[in-house]
């Protein structure tokens, strides 16, 4: 049992952090404080922290065991993890009796909402802390249930992720602190003795969280919303997507740890992991214990949370139409490359990934003299073709095929329209089994947008892009908003040379409520987003009901009660 954490200790080595959190999110400048670079742990690297030795020996030592969480409630084991690289884990996870865990969850709330805000907060941070000190263990658990590959699984499953969770934490201590305390108050009477009370205000937890976890980011996705809760108040249960357990369930294990050092109940935080085919998720979401849910996924199931979870606070992020809209630019080299990464990255596996390219049918002018509808498709194929045509550096941006279901649309992307670029399979020297594929582009005629069962009116999840031609920029814009509005859109991007046309797609977005990058030509993406600066969708469209992050992320995870007494 490792030695108990003080108050004091807490404080001194985290509120520094705390309070830079606090900073970054008012200036939305750039900060972090969990590095990127994989030699920044282990020896000469972070205090504490595995390196990229011992984080692999970590992992492996995890494959084929029973991870055993002591938690109340266990009722059998269950498992069944097989990598998108091949091999299988065989890791056994504890089943929980909602009916015995969801009780003792709650047992701790009492504790955790009376020691305030900031001693949430960090013990938060402490167990940001020693995720981050794992990173290299998370980030093989991360590769081998979502197919990313290492440097991406390491980046965005480790620091990115954590940063996400710490804004999150940030947020909420803010919005926790911005009523006070106590209060003294004071009426005047006239020539009567005054009215006075005494005023005591609690930031006080709805209940139980519910995090429902994705297969694709189970830590990026994952730690917001965990945290946020945790952070405001409330016991998290956390149930995995059923092929990615393994990142949560080591993360559900640091927390526990961190709260029982603390002098917290570890039940704080618990795991759900479910057998085959068991649909935990959705008996959980009725339970009237859950009072908030957090869920990233499809939009069937998004939606059927928002219209049956009424009990709870319900933030979902479910599918969009990404959409760039190429108009014109005064570097077409750097946005060929640009485009053909952002298509690239984990083989277009992100909920940032653009989908759709608007082309107007006459071409564009650029640098490069004027380009027709077939000259900008073409290049934008060789760019995808040259970025990725060795197998090793195709097989570092790709990483593998999360699911059947996506190699399933890539194979019959076909079928949708004149294929401009067919997709290849990419042969990984290190995980012959791994399924990995590159990127198909579609052309699509964009005059049929009468016709709803065009397939750039709906999300196609994997590496498909639609290469729609359009009459004009305004007809571009037609459609953007239509696909925003009806379909929703984590990401918009746009090239432009015309000031005229850069504030038109502004319009669009700002009405449609649309996250939009422009001319982005460097090495920032329209897929990316950086914690503490960028917003991870806005909340106002149909892919999203939340955005990542922001107040309103937080700020209806708990309430203020008040106490007044006669003073």
């Amino acid at each position: 049992m490792a030695a108990a954490l003080t108050p004091q200790q807490l404080s001194e080595t985290h509120r520094p952090t705390l309070d830079q959190a606090l900073d970054a999110i008012s200036t939305r400048a750039y900060w972090s404080p969990h590095p990127e670079h994989p030699k920044a742990y282990g020896e000469g690297g972070a205090p504490g922290s595995l390196g990229a030795a011992e984080g692999r020996a970590a992992f492996d030592a995890l494959l084929g065991s029973r991870f055993d969480l002591g938690q109340p409630g266990t009722d059998g084991w269950v498992g069944g993890e097989v990598s998108p690289y091949g091999p299988e884990l065989g890791v056994e996870y504890p089943h929980a009796d909602p009916d015995v865990l969801l009780p003792a969850m709650k047992a701790g709330m009492g504790a955790w909402r009376a020691v305030g805000p900031e001693a949430r907060a960090l013990v938060c941070l402490e167990i940001l802390s020693r995720i981050s000190a794992r990173t290299h263990e998370l980030a093989h658990a991360v590769m081998h249930t979502s197919g990313q590959a290492f440097m991406m699984a390491l980046q965005a499953g480790g620091p990115h992720a954590q940063d996400r969770g710490l804004e999150a934490v940030a947020y909420a201590y803010r919005e926790q602190v911005r009523t006070p305390e106590t209060a003294d108050w004071s009426k005047p009477q006239g020539k009567r003795d005054p009215l006075k009370l005494h005023k005591s205000f609690t930031a006080s937890g709805r209940g139980v969280a519910l995090v429902i976890g994705c297969n694709t980011f189970p830590t990026w996705n994952g730690y917001p919303g965990l945290f946020a809760s945790l952070a405001t108040g409330n016991p998290v249960l956390v149930k995995p997507h059923p092929r990615a357990v393994l990142p949560l369930a080591l993360t559900v294990s640091i927390a526990r740890e961190v709260l029982g050092e603390t002098g917290f109940d570890p039940n704080l935080v618990a795991l759900a992991a479910e057998r085959p085919g068991e649909g935990v998720a959705k008996a959980l979401a009725l339970r009237p214990e859950i009072r908030i849910i957090d869920y990233t996924g499809s939009t069937s199931f998004g939606d059927w949370l928002e219209e049956n979870a009424r009990q709870a606070q319900v933030y979902t992020e479910k599918a969009g139409v990404n959409t760039i809209v190429v108009d014109s630019t005064d570097d077409y080299r750097g946005m060929l490359a640009n485009i053909a990464f952002s298509l690239s990255l984990y083989s277009g596996q992100m909920c940032t990934t653009p989908q759709n390219l608007l082309i107007p049918r006459d071409g564009i002018a650029t640098d490069d003299g004027a380009k027709s509808y077939d000259d900008v498709v073409a290049d934008i194929a060789a760019a995808v073709t040259g970025l990725l045509g060795d197998d090793a550096r195709a097989s570092a941006l790709l990483g593998a095929l999360v699911n059947p279901e996506v190699r399933a649309r890539v194979e019959t992307a076909g079928e949708l329209g004149e294929v401009a670029l067919p997709s290849r399979t990419v042969a990984n020297a290190e995980f012959p089994d791994a399924v990995v594929r590159t990127p198909v582009i579609v052309k699509l005629d964009g005059a049929k947008t009468d016709d709803d069962a065009a397939p750039y009116l709906s999300e196609c999840f994997g590496p498909v892009s639609f290469a729609v031609a359009v009459e004009s920029t305004s007809a571009a814009l037609d459609l953007l908003r239509r696909t925003i509005r009806e379909k929703g859109a984590m990401t918009v991007g746009a090239y432009t040379t015309s000031p005229e046309v850069e504030r038109a797609i502004e319009d669009v977005c700002l009405d449609e409520s649309a996250q939009l990058s422009l001319n982005l030509t460097g090495g920032v993406y329209v897929n990316q987003t950086a914690a503490f600066s960028d917003f991870h969708g806005s909340g106002g469209n149909p892919a999203a009901n939340a955005a990542l992050c922001d107040a309103a992320f937080v700020a209806n995870r708990f309430r203020v009660v008040e106490v007044r007494r006669q003073a």
